[in-house]
């Protein structure tokens, strides 16, 4: 049966959201921007990072797989939903929930640098540097943590978790 340990309560996510978000605008003003979350695991620290900005900002969305339902990624990264709008001369920051191996940020750099934005920058929540196996690097970072499989606030495992307000450590028998 899974185990859930906070390891980050929702008053820590929300301080260093409004932190991230502060930082974001003043690199950024007066310019707008295009806020680009990586779904689905992005889509509640988008909406709250969006909420804190004082800044235009617009939205949309990517899609990719790359765990399925395991705790460990496939390894291989799948595009399953591209971007609606044109990125080209944008001020693009692509929103992950989570900075892994950096397979999947890697691929997604290399894919939106070739629309040609203005600015591409990467805001994760989460860096995990120790599973680190693309060498790459956010821009904006809420929390480094050590290699724990983390769910809540977007996050999941096996579509299950994402409704939670604090990140948890989720410990299970795989």
């Amino acid at each position: 049966m899974p185990k859930l340990a906070v390891l980050y309560s929702r008053q820590e996510i929300e301080a260093r959201v409004r932190e991230l978000a502060a930082q974001i605008t003043r690199d950024f003003h007066p310019e707008p921007v295009v806020l680009l979350g990586v779904l689905k695991g992005a889509c509640i620290f988008l909406s709250d990072l969006a909420r804190n900005l004082e800044l235009d900002c617009s939205f949309d969305f990517l899609a990719v797989s790359s765990y399925g339902n395991s705790t460990r990624s496939s390894g291989e990264v799948r595009l399953m939903k591209d971007v609606d709008c044109s990125m080209e001369d944008r001020n693009v920051i692509l929103v992950e929930d989570i900075l892994d191996t950096g397979l999947t940020l890697a691929y997604l750099k290399k894919l939106l640098l070739a629309h040609q934005p203005r600015a591409f920058k990467i805001v994760t929540l989460l860096d995990k540097p120790s599973r680190r196996v693309q060498p790459i690097q956010a821009d904006y970072v809420g929390f480094t943590i050590p290699d724990h499989f983390v769910v809540g606030y977007g996050m999941d495992h096996g579509e299950q978790y994402r409704n939670l307000r604090d990140i948890c450590i989720l410990s299970t028998t795989e």
